[in-house]
């Protein structure tokens, strides 16, 4: 398939998603519903997630749709992290983690993980959906917990590459605004921050690829997101803590390609927290690509933003990737 038609094809899906929150399916009365959730679930830790002696928290996914077209659901308190797996029809060798955002208070699964899986999916990458666990919940890790379920998402999915039908060295990520700081500390940090718990533990735990969008890159004033910093690192961190966590502060030499994008009207995270990363990895020659949208807000996802011009951001993504002989 030629990048032209590729493209075509790519802006139809999107079109379609930007529409109904993925494929609606229309019910006999004309109505429209939600696509179902995909049944293959894979559970990061076999004996438990680490650190766990001091977390009394009840896991909940409340759902915040009142439209059955989509879904809108979120994950807070979490306690038993897993993967949910979105298989293509025909595979084009590729993997990709996804990782939502949700400001380290909770993780919302469908905006900017099962909505999106399924437009990557639909392309032929088999895209898995991280549910972490979140920094204020008890956990002994603290801020490096979602870290310890990213890690170990990345050596999960390389260490099952063969049964899957990808190959192991193309594996990206793909986080949105918390979750793309997530993906950003993935993607950079290059310690364990985990004992290994079995044979998949061996295998790499940096990704191939990074895609953040609308990133919470800084932890700095005055452009972080207060929330995430606060959720994250509590309410008064100190400066050492505050620049440990700062993507736009750690050394990227030798990382992944990145692909950034972010909305110029973004109120919630300024784009700014974008164009300090940039900078920063253009210092430290990554291969990067960065496109800034006009309008688009935050949180866009793929549905909230039909009709206007950042709905070609899965294909902007797939263009640069393909000339990186990576195929999404």
């Amino acid at each position: 398939m030629d990048l032209e038609r590729r493209t075509l094809l790519g802006l139809a899906m999107v079109a379609v998603v930007g529409a109904s929150g993925a494929k609606a399916q229309t019910v006999g009365d004309g109505g429209r519903v939600a696509p179902p959730d995909p049944t293959e679930i894979i559970r990061l830790w076999p004996d438990g997630a680490p650190g766990g002696q001091g977390v009394t928290v009840t896991p909940v996914v409340p759902e915040r749709s009142t439209d059955p077209a989509f879904h809108d659901r979120y994950a807070q308190y979490t306690t038993d992290p897993i993967l949910t797996v979105f298989r293509p029809e025909r595979p084009n060798g590729s993997a990709m983690l996804l990782i939502p955002g949700g400001g380290y208070r909770w993780a919302v699964l469908d905006k900017e993980g099962y909505d999106v899986a399924r437009v990557f999916a639909a392309s032929g990458t088999t895209c898995f959906v991280l549910r972490y666990r979140l920094p204020a919940d008890g956990w002994a890790a603290g801020a490096d917990a979602p870290l310890q379920d990213a890690q170990r998402a990345i050596r999960l999915i390389r260490s099952r590459a063969a049964d899957y039908g990808f190959d192991p060295h193309k594996i990206a990520v793909l986080g949105a605004s918390a979750g793309g700081h997530l993906a950003g500390l993935a993607s950079v940090r290059t310690d364990a921050t985990y004992e290994p718990v079995d044979a998949a533990d061996s295998a790499s735990l940096r990704p191939d690829l990074t895609v953040l969008m609308y990133p919470v890159a800084t932890m700095a004033d005055p452009y972080v997101h207060a929330g995430s910093r606060t959720h994250l690192l509590g309410e008064t961190p100190s400066a050492e803590r505050i620049a440990a966590y700062s993507l736009e502060q750690m050394e990227w030499r030798n990382a992944a390609p990145v692909f950034l994008l972010h909305a110029m009207d973004d109120a919630a995270v300024p784009v700014e927290n974008s164009l300090q990363l940039l900078t920063t990895l253009k210092s430290a020659s990554v291969r990067t690509e960065a496109h800034l949208f006009q309008e688009g807000g935050h949180g866009f996802g793929v549905r909230l933003i039909h009709g206007k011009p950042a709905q070609v951001w899965p294909d902007l993504v797939r263009a640069w990737a393909a000339r990186l002989d990576f195929p999404l």
